[in-house]
């Protein structure tokens, strides 16, 4: 395994964790930790920014360039991972199984939309 790839897996694992249990946090009013949970939430994005940039760096690859193809993948896979969440929080949560299911396949439909998206139709 190459360091770089071992790094990134690291930061990601740590980065994902961190966002993961922020967002727990923050959704289960159980948990009454809400401010915390925020706050959680952004160091755990933060440190799976750094991972790319850092990943990015090891390979020697150039910056990524904001083009309109790079802010509609992204706003692609935002919109699909959300509504692949709000699928599961309606499923689990708050006990809507029929309409948690349509919601979560229309995300994950979304999600795969991104392949042709950026790899293109040959």
């Amino acid at each position: 395994m190459k360091k770089s790839t071992f790094v990134a897996m690291i930061l990601g694992t740590i980065g994902g964790i961190l966002f993961a249990l922020g967002m727990c946090m923050a959704l289960i009013p159980e948990w009454n930790a809400f401010q915390p949970g925020v706050v959680m939430g952004v160091i755990g994005a933060v440190v799976l920014l750094v991972m790319v940039l850092v990943w990015r760096k090891m390979e020697n690859k150039a910056p990524i360039k904001l083009s309109g193809k790079t802010i509609g993948a992204t706003l692609i896979g935002i919109v699909g991972a959300l509504l692949f969440g709000v699928g599961m929080c309606l499923t689990m949560v708050w006990s809507h199984m029929i309409v948690g299911i349509i919601v979560g396949i229309v995300g994950i439909v979304v999600l795969l939309c991104l392949i042709p998206f950026i790899k293109g139709l040959k």
